[in-house]
């Protein structure tokens, strides 16, 4: 899929050396196609990080996707430059008029704080509301999955008393569901937090479907009837080195980490960590991009408020 973003982002460079399709904008005026409009909540704090990530697992389909990147105006970076952020990111107040096919709420980590103690807890509950009548379908990743369940439903998140870090084996459920489809039965992908959804809250929602989990790392993926919304627990997104970088961080910092499951061949730290998630995670972006995002989206968005008179 070729994905347009602005000539001078810095990922788009990075992207063309992986032989990923990037497009800058004079070459997208002359397509004549509706591209796919997604906007990019980034909560992480090195945003260009996950900028790489969520571009890379956008790239697998042949729909041309338009990305925005958002930033709580709320909160101060202090782990990206200034510089990128003024130049590449926008605020929810000037994008707060306009309609996107596709939302990504990134995760966070302010996992272990309530979430009404979160410095931009009400701009992100703003978005969340705003999201319902202005976008198809939003894609909620880890932390920003534990509070739209929060915010939607009302779904607690509890405490762990160890870290759930590494790469977990998950069972696909409810196959009929276009979210999973393509997937095999088990599936391999990156958990890294310290809470949890528990299933037998969601159970108590009939509109939500658990769609995959794990033995050991619990709920995965989990939609709404009409796929409006879809909350990832884990991080399918996450390149081969980013738990190895978050292990020796935390090791670094003398905090108390375990080494992260299922990672490193024969649990050796030394060794190149092994990548067991790709093909599913690039599946997972590609069928929410394709069923719930281009097939649902209309050609242009009408604001239904208008044509009723509010």
């Amino acid at each position: 899929m070729p994905i347009r973003t602005q000539s001078d982002l810095p990922a788009k460079e990075i992207l063309e050396q992986e032989n990923i399709f990037v497009m800058d904008e004079s070459r997208a005026m002359h397509q004549d196609i509706r591209p796919i409009n997604i906007v990019i909540l980034n909560l992480m704090p090195l945003k260009e990080e996950t900028e790489l990530q969520i571009f890379r697992s956008l790239s697998n389909t042949p729909l041309q996707v338009d990305v925005s990147l958002l930033a709580p105006a709320s909160h101060a970076s202090t782990h990206t430059s200034k510089s990128h952020l003024n130049k590449f990111y926008q605020t929810f107040q000037e994008i707060k008029n306009q309609y996107f096919d596709g939302l990504i709420i990134t995760g966070a980590p302010v996992e272990q704080m309530k979430y009404e103690e979160v410095d931009y807890w009400d701009e992100v509950c703003e978005i969340m509301e705003w999201s319902k009548k202005h976008v198809t379908s939003t894609l909620h990743l880890c932390w920003g999955a534990q509070a739209a369940l929060y915010y939607h439903y009302g779904i607690p998140k509890y405490d762990l008393k160890q870290k759930m870090f590494g790469v977990f084996r998950h069972h696909v459920m409810n196959r009929k569901i276009p979210m999973v489809r393509g997937f095999d039965d088990y599936f391999y992908a990156p958990h890294s937090r310290h809470t949890e959804i528990r299933e037998e809250d969601i159970l108590k929602h009939e509109e939500l479907t658990i769609l995959a989990k794990s033995k050991e790392a619990g709920v995965f993926l989990v939609i709404n009837q009409d796929g409006s919304q879809i909350f990832v627990m884990g991080h399918p997104e996450y390149d081969r080195m980013t738990l190895d970088s978050e292990y020796k961080r935390d090791r670094e910092k003398g905090l108390a980490i375990t080494l992260p499951c299922n990672y490193y061949p024969d649990d050796d730290p030394t060794q190149r960590p092994m990548l067991q998630w790709r093909s599913h995670g690039n599946i997972l972006y590609a069928n929410w991009l394709n069923y719930y995002v281009y097939q649902q989206t209309p050609y242009e968005f009408i604001n239904t408020d208008e044509i009723i008179g509010k």
